[in-house]
């Protein structure tokens, strides 16, 4: 084989989606249980079925693809499993508005309609976001594509009901429910999302009922005032000690109530006396049970004032809020109103007030199942990265309530819970029954209820594999090794995963949970319509090529969890960084035939150049330590690593190096070696990261012979190094930089070449001489010598034990250029200490933009780079 020309640009859309069919063709990503390989499994957190690609999945999913083709290529059975998750309220929620341009509703249709016009819906456009994954160059084995609704599925979600109903942890029973008015469902605590809104505090006296004055109460919501069943009252309180057990009178709806004592009201809010309302607040509910006292609801699952709000039926809350308070004022017994900002739950879903309202609903006991979860993660079978995360894993099993699990849906796994309706006999079973086991009657009806997703979800690691059957993926795969999602879902899916494994499988889901950030704009500022600043990770691979925005991800991510902040100049330094690789495999490939190179006798040490033998020993340092981060799935460090190498010493120094010995007939087949065999290494390090450009690269360099994602990861141990030549030739390259540094300082144009001359210890003067045409070839100097000529003027540097000197032009004025640079020092030193101070104030590091803090923080660096420097050239001014 001769060597070959590759085009002179790469261009991404050209080869992707060849690419992609080429490794599909192969079934490269297909997964089978193999008893003489160590699995590697990733279950894919299944995107909602009515999900399109956005730039969090971008993160998500390309960290998660680094990982597999990492693992797949360091020869473990390596199952990434993808799916969609049926997404109850979304998808029904898509389907409804649907159904409302056409005129219907879901109740005109009937349930089994309805429910089959979301399947079509599912089918004709679910999954959208799976063939858009694939343009990111996910590596799932697709034919294990899984659905949370599919019949395996299914049963798997009524097994694990029917055990915990068995087990006694599921118990249905009336409690105070998170309930969304618009999604007309209960939702779980951790579904209601928190924000501080303005509002007022309601002054509000209670008569006591014996004519003997009156109690005030301070409250937020006076439309619930007419469900009250108390005023309650600390027993520490010494102000209210002595009507503790006098009954007053509710205003408007003139009701006599008790005034209790309980701990759970806060003396300093108010007046410290608290209205009750056990129908419409979770705090309440408890007071009330505490106490006995009746569970009122005054208003409907609608949303509405219902027929226990007297004359205000019909209205919305906030209306009769309105009309309420008017005649409570006109009662004479509003005292005043305050401005106040609280805290209003919100439904995550469709962003709709929460209304807390007593409900039926069905529930499982989390307490003894989080305590096992949580003696896991201690014990160190389950390791939450980074370390910050575990905290909130473990505060929240440690404060957990009951989970509401059922839902006010059709669309979802129905609740197999089973009526009989001849002798009200309850029967909770996987198949549904077709005669009463009691009574043997036929009259049998299912709960309408569906369950949470997240229920379904929990199940995840394991359903997917055939559980509850004990399949051989299952005894294979299980437990899987890696899970990287969001800290959005620690709580909705991670903690419950955990919880289900333990419970299940009698073992923890996955090894390792590598919580990631979000993505931010450069500003620090969330990615949202309102700003808009949302990017479409799409438009991104149109215009960067998907490599490029891979390596971006992966090149912002931290192994501390921090936010990534997205921007343009990033995506186009990672394109650059795609193109420098391409155009360096265009200078190997025109000079080597790198399948023919590689496949001849590896050149003996004797035969390798200095500079040969210093590449040799780069690539076995970035090698092994590219490897070691890469094994604690630390791949923003391991990103930058291989930029450094690839760029800098590949690039930037070797290929230019190696164009003088590829001119020598004798040097130049050792050389050939050398650039194929870090090339092909450089492919292999890089391609979980730009897997799209290295297979291209490897398709076109061995003529479609081998795929790189299923080729070997390189290996540190056994590649060749030579630590005193390197070391030398870090000295020759560092001359290089030095005198480039001094050129910099005068501003010297950097192609301009002049002569350099060099003075000092022996040892040193001699290496730089021994390799003088290396140093003056990729330095562009003019000449390098030894001898002083006293009537020259030279530009004075050090470096090492030597003096080094650049020939000046007879017109150049050293002392007034060395005037410039002190200037230049004093106004650097003078904008470093500004910054340092700004830094150093802790108001001003809390109260700024984290994008300013960021920009002062490199700026800082920068300046003081730049003014070490200028100190070093200065202090060696002879």
């Amino acid at each position: 084989m001769t060597p070959i020309e590759l085009d002179p640009l790469y261009d991404a859309t050209k080869h992707e989606e060849q690419v992609y069919n080429l490794w599909v063709s192969q079934a490269a990503f297909h997964s089978e249980p193999n008893p003489d390989k160590t699995p590697f499994v990733v279950m894919m957190p299944p995107p909602n079925v009515t999900g399109y690609l956005h730039i969090g999945h971008a993160l998500n999913m390309t960290l998660q693809d680094i990982a597999v083709r990492y693992k797949r290529m360091k020869g473990f059975e390596t199952l990434w499993l993808p799916g969609m998750d049926h997404a109850g309220i979304a998808t029904q929620a898509v389907v409804e508005r649907q159904l409302k341009e056409q005129g219907l509703t879901k109740e005109g249709l009937g349930r089994e309609e309805f429910v089959k016009r979301i399947w079509e819906w599912k089918d004709r456009y679910g999954g959208i976001i799976l063939s858009q994954l694939k343009k990111l160059g996910v590596s799932a084995d697709w034919d294990r594509q899984r659905f949370t609704l599919d019949e395996p599925y299914e049963r798997a979600v009524k097994t694990a009901f029917v055990h915990y109903y068995d087990k006694g942890l599921l118990y249905k029973g009336q409690r105070i429910t998170n309930w969304c008015p618009h999604c007309h469902t209960a939702i779980s605590d951790i579904e209601v999302t928190y924000a501080n809104e303005k509002g007022h505090l309601w002054y509000v006296r209670y008569p006591f009922a014996d004519g003997s004055g009156f109690v005030t109460i301070a409250t937020t919501r006076p439309e619930t005032i007419l469900a009250d069943a108390a005023v309650a009252v600390n027993p520490a309180d010494p102000r209210y000690t002595s009507i503790i057990g006098k009954e007053v009178i509710v205003p408007v709806a003139n009701r006599n109530v008790p005034i209790i004592a309980d701990e759970a009201v806060l003396i300093d809010f108010g007046t410290g006396a608290l209205k009750i309302t056990p129908g419409h607040d979770p705090t309440d509910f408890e007071v009330g049970e505490r106490h006995n006292l009746p569970s009122m609801a005054v208003i409907g699952l609608d949303g509405l004032m219902n027929d226990n709000a007297l004359h205000f039926r019909g209205m919305t809350a906030l209306a009769a809020r309105d009309r309420i308070v008017a005649e409570i004022d006109a009662l004479g017994l509003l005292e005043k109103v305050e401005p106040y900002e609280h805290s209003v739950g919100h439904c995550s879903r469709c962003n709709s007030i929460i209304e807390p309202i007593v409900t039926d609903q069905w529930y499982l006991r989390m307490k003894e199942l989080a305590a096992r979860a949580l003696r896991a993660e201690r014990d160190g079978k389950v390791e939450v990265l980074p370390v910050k995360w575990r905290k909130v894993y473990e505060g929240w099993l440690e404060n957990i309530n009951d989970w509401c699990v059922s839902r006010q849906l059709w669309w979802g796994h129905r609740i197999p819970v089973y009526h009989c309706e001849d002798c009200d006999e309850t029967i909770v079973a996987v198949d549904a029954p077709q005669t009463c086991p009691t009574c043997g009657g036929t009259h049998i009806t299912q709960e309408s209820d569906v369950l949470d997703t997240w229920f379904s979800s929990a199940l995840w690691p394991f359903a997917t594999l055939g559980w509850p059957e004990q399949t051989p993926a299952l005894r294979y795969y299980y437990p899987t090794s890696l899970l990287i999602t969001g800290y959005d879902i620690i709580f909705f899916w991670v903690a419950r995963m955990v919880m289900s494994g333990l419970e299940f499988m009698d073992d923890v889901p996955f090894h390792t949970v590598f919580i990631t950030g979000l993505v931010r704009d450069e500003q620090g500022r969330k990615m949202s319509k309102s700003l808009k600043n949302q990017v479409d990770p799409l438009d991104l691979i149109s215009t960067y090529g998907t490599d490029a925005l891979r390596f971006t991800m992966a090149s912002l991510s931290t192994y501390g969890g921090q936010d990534i902040l997205l921007s343009e100049q990033k995506l186009l330094s990672s394109r650059n960084f795609i193109n420098k690789l391409w155009n360096a495999t265009r200078f190997v490939a025109t000079n080597v035939d790198v399948a023919g190179a590689l496949a001849g006798t590896r050149p003996s040490s004797d035969e390798l150049g200095l500079f040969d033998r210093w590449i040799l020993t780069r690539l076995e340092g970035a090698t092994h330590d590219v490897t070691a981060k890469m094994d604690i799935y630390d791949f923003g460090e391991a990103s930058h690593l291989l930029y450094e190498f690839v760029w800098g010493d590949f690039c930037d120094w070797y290929i230019e190096l190696s164009k003088i010995p590829l001119r020598d007939e004798v040097k130049a087949p050792a050389t050939r070696w050398v650039l194929a065999y870090v090339l092909e290494n450089i492919l292999r390090l890089l391609h979980p990261f730009v897997p799209f450009v290295t297979e291209t690269i490897t398709q076109q360099l061995y003529n479609g012979d081998h795929l790189i994602m299923t080729a070997a990861y390189p290996e540190a141990d056994g590649m060749l190094t030579y630590e005193k030549d390197a070391a030398q030739a870090d000295f020759l390259i560092g001359f290089i930089k030095a005198v480039r540094n001094l050129k910099a300082v005068f501003g010297l144009p950097p192609t301009e070449k002049q002569s350099i001359l060099v003075l000092g210890q022996t040892d040193d003067v001699g290496a730089i001489m021994a390799n003088a045409e290396a140093i003056k070839f990729v330095g562009r100097f003019a000449d390098i010598g030894t001898e002083l000529d006293p009537a020259q003027r030279y530009i004075k540097g050090a470096y090492g034990t030597m003096q080094m000197m650049i020939l000046a032009k007879s017109d150049f004025d050293v002392e007034a250029e060395l005037k410039v640079v002190r200037n230049k020092l004093e106004l650097l030193h003078a904008e470093a200490v500004k910054i340092e101070s700004r830094l150093n104030n802790q108001d001003f590091v809390a109260r700024a933009p984290a994008d300013v803090v960021d920009k002062d923080t490199q700026k800082l660096e920068d300046l003081k780079a730049e003014e070490r420097l200028l100190s070093d050239f200065l202090n060696k001014q002879g």
